[in-house]
């Protein structure tokens, strides 16, 4: 009689075997679905591009039914007309590659000081005591704010541009590796530890990859500061030495009372920080979300 009730048992965990095998291929199988171009379109494309539309479409109507002067919100053909001047002339490509290659250097200094300098603020406890609190307000601080001593200490020079991008940028980046890093389980360091993974083979092997997440979104935030930074430096630092950007552009069409031209140069910012952050961040963050299983078919 004893024999008669074991086969089934261990049919029946056989069978639950076979499920869970089942399942977990089922899984690996929808990881490594990609996703449709048409989906794609559809579901990412197309949303953000019809807002812009309908943006563009109330700007049109308010300025067409004069519910707001052309005095205080130009037509969209005005803003062409200085789109088209301006490639025309050939400025256009060069004024935005004098911002955008300054916000990207800057932006690899930050990331070179800010990410060992989180690494050590995480790390060492008398470090974090002395220098946490003061990465803190220095992040909380309008980058603005940098642009009147920066002037004082180097003059209009390029030195100024990328002392105030730093200042702006670098408390991001280190508080951002400093949060990913305090969000690691304990349990991975010590294995880590236990293999061997210690000093600076522990940061590259450990703490770095488990801290990816939090890092990145601290890169992602010192972007942003690195390229507010900027258009503050270059709206107020104002010199032909320092050649023709886009918040130079925004700041002659205030002092020439040119409101097609402010609007012109309001735009090409917003466009250029929206690029950079779907050309490089995006990806990688998709990447980071994938290689973890964190990415949601959607």
């Amino acid at each position: 009689m004893a024999s008669t009730d074991t086969t089934p048992k261990a049919t029946v965990k056989t069978d639950d075997l076979a499920g869970l095998e089942a399942g977990l291929d089922a899984l690996d199988a929808v990881q490594t679905h990609r996703t449709p171009i048409r989906e794609i379109l559809v579901k990412k494309v197309f949303p953000p591009v019809l807002a812009v539309i309908l943006v563009l479409l109330v700007w049109q109507v308010l300025v067409s039914t004069e519910v707001i002067e052309e005095t205080k919100l130009p037509a969209l053909s005005a803003v062409w007309d200085s789109l088209s001047d301006m490639w025309l002339k050939g400025t256009l490509l060069e004024v935005i590659w004098t911002s955008v290659s300054r916000g990207l250097l800057g932006f690899l200094l930050a990331l070179a000081i800010g990410t060992p300098l989180g690494l050590l603020v995480a790390r060492v406890k008398f470090v974090r005591a002395a220098i946490g609190p003061i990465l803190q307000g220095l992040q909380s601080l309008p980058s603005v704010a940098w642009v009147p001593p920066a002037v004082l200490w180097f003059g209009l020079n390029d030195a100024m541009m990328f002392t105030v991008i730093l200042l702006g940028a670098v408390p991001s980046i280190a508080n951002g590796l400093v949060s990913g890093i305090d969000q690691i389980p304990p349990l991975y360091l010590r294995a880590g530890r236990t293999l061997g993974a210690t000093g600076l083979r522990g940061a590259r092997h450990i703490v770095m990859p488990a801290a990816l997440p939090g890092y990145l979104a601290g890169l992602k935030q010192g972007w942003a500061f690195s390229w507010r930074s900027l258009m503050a430096a270059e709206i107020i630092a104002s010199s032909p030495d320092l050649g023709l950007g886009l918040g130079q552009l925004l700041e002659n069409g205030r002092n020439n009372i040119d409101l097609p031209g402010v609007f012109l140069a309001i735009i090409l910012i917003l466009v250029v920080g929206i690029a950079i952050d779907l050309l490089i961040f995006s990806p990688v963050e998709r990447w980071v979300l994938r290689s973890r299983g964190l990415l949601a078919k959607s």
